[in-house]
């Protein structure tokens, strides 16, 4: 049973770098795909039709709905070492989502060795939430990541968050963090430190830790982050996002960051994560935006932020933005949700996976399946061609082959029957 379900296109529709034509009969398999990621995702539905033995005779003609389908995995909070996230990837991979967003740093923890500031991973890499143990990534572990993701159709997407949410390098290196002191941290609370707007230290600090970033990732985009700057003045903010940005095009990369950056003028290439439900603000920021011509990254955190609980008894997860169950993570369309804000100025759709309350792989998996299966059909398959009804049905297929590779996914009653 395929997820997500096929565009099943018509004669002579284009298929694009991520399409595919496969045709099976009579045992034999035929795929026709214009690049490495159409025949990749071609071996990926092929897979899934062979899983319960020989696929039957069958024609599929495919193609994705958004370019950037994607999840995030916060590795800030608490750290998870290169064969998680590797793990993740082959989740992502499997339901041919195609963008890792890893948050590298925060409060809690840098999470990326940087030559020039070696003291962000040998400081700020020690944290993690509640003092449970730290961690970070040597240049080498990132790169291992980045490849393995790279063989499976998987772009790497690094934040580095910005001007908030960085007590982690304050720590690391104190005289950036003027009179607002520089302890490390490792409580939950946001929004309450900040970097120096008008020092030009802060510029030489993050041109360091940029160009480094730059030059391990291959990928288009470096993620700025830009949220909860609660400590930072809306002058401030626009101060210093106006010498940021230009720093990551200084490197060949384009910006990403989450809504907030856009209350400020952007560069063009601009992709702007919306993702604040809660009242007015995000659906305000995501329409100026989508004014200054930057492109959309759907993340609503009511229906894909993959850390809210699924109801109350859910053990791990938070509830800020609600209970996130399956059909909520399935029934929403990117392009109806924000009045003014249509298909054409869609990037795609992600969905964060924040670690406050998560430690293990097996508390990521919980959190992650089966949600992510409805995030990745809201990014593939076209609006016409869902429906909740066929997609639980496939989804509860999926099931033995996630008991069968040990995965902790959560048995949802809207998707498992409950045992006898």
């Amino acid at each position: 049973m395929i997820v997500p379900a096929p565009a099943m296109l018509g004669p002579g529709e284009p298929l694009g770098p991520e399409g595919y034509r496969l045709e099976v009969r009579d045992g034999e398999a035929r795929i026709e795909a214009e690049g490495a990621a159409g025949r990749f995702y071609a071996a990926q539905t092929l897979r899934a039709l062979s899983a319960d033995g020989p696929p039957r005779d069958v024609a599929i003609a495919d193609r994705p709905r958004f370019a950037w389908r994607g999840a995030m995995l916060d590795v800030a909070r608490h750290f998870f070492g290169v064969a998680d996230v590797c793990r993740v990837i082959d989740h992502l991979a499997a339901y041919k989502l195609n963008v890792l967003h890893l948050h590298l740093s925060d409060d809690q923890g840098w999470r990326l060795a940087i030559g020039a500031r070696p003291r962000l991973a040998e400081i700020g890499g020690r944290t993690a939430v509640g003092g449970d143990p730290g961690g970070a990534y040597t240049q080498d572990d990132y790169r291992e990541i980045v490849a393995y993701a790279a063989d499976r159709c998987v772009t790497v997407v690094p934040e580095i968050d910005t001007p908030g949410h960085v007590q982690a390098a304050l720590a690391s290196y104190p005289e950036l963090a003027g009179d607002r002191g520089s302890d490390p941290y490792t409580g939950t609370e946001v929004g309450f430190s900040t970097l120096d707007a008008h020092d030009d230290a802060t510029y030489r600090f993050l041109d360091d830790v940029l160009r480094e970033l730059a030059a391990l990732t291959p990928g288009a985009y470096l993620h700025i982050g830009g949220d909860e700057a609660h400590s930072t003045s809306a002058e401030d903010y626009r101060t210093f996002m106006a010498r940021v940005q230009p720093l990551v095009a200084a490197h060949g990369k384009r910006v990403a960051g989450w809504e907030e950056i856009a209350s400020v003028p952007l560069l063009d290439g601009a992709v702007v994560q919306y993702w604040n439900t809660m009242g007015e603000r995000g659906p305000d920021l995501a329409r100026a935006a989508a004014a200054q011509g930057a492109r959309l990254l759907m993340s609503p955190a009511d229906r894909v932020y993959l850390d809210m609980k699924y109801d109350a008894d859910t053990p791990l997860g938070l509830d800020w933005a609600g209970h996130v169950e399956v059909r909520d993570s399935y029934d929403w369309d990117p392009a109806t949700l924000v009045d003014g804000v249509g298909e054409e100025a869609i990037a795609g759709v992600e969905a964060p996976l924040w670690t406050e309350t998560v430690r293990t792989m097996r508390d990521v998996e919980s959190l992650l399946l089966p949600r992510l299966c409805a995030v990745a059909e809201v990014a593939w398959s076209p609006q016409r061609g869902r429906d909740w009804e066929g997609f639980r049905a496939r989804l509860a297929a999926q099931a033995p082959r996630w008991d069968a590779a040990g995965i902790a996914y959560h048995r949802s009653p809207q998707v498992f029957a409950t045992p006898a």
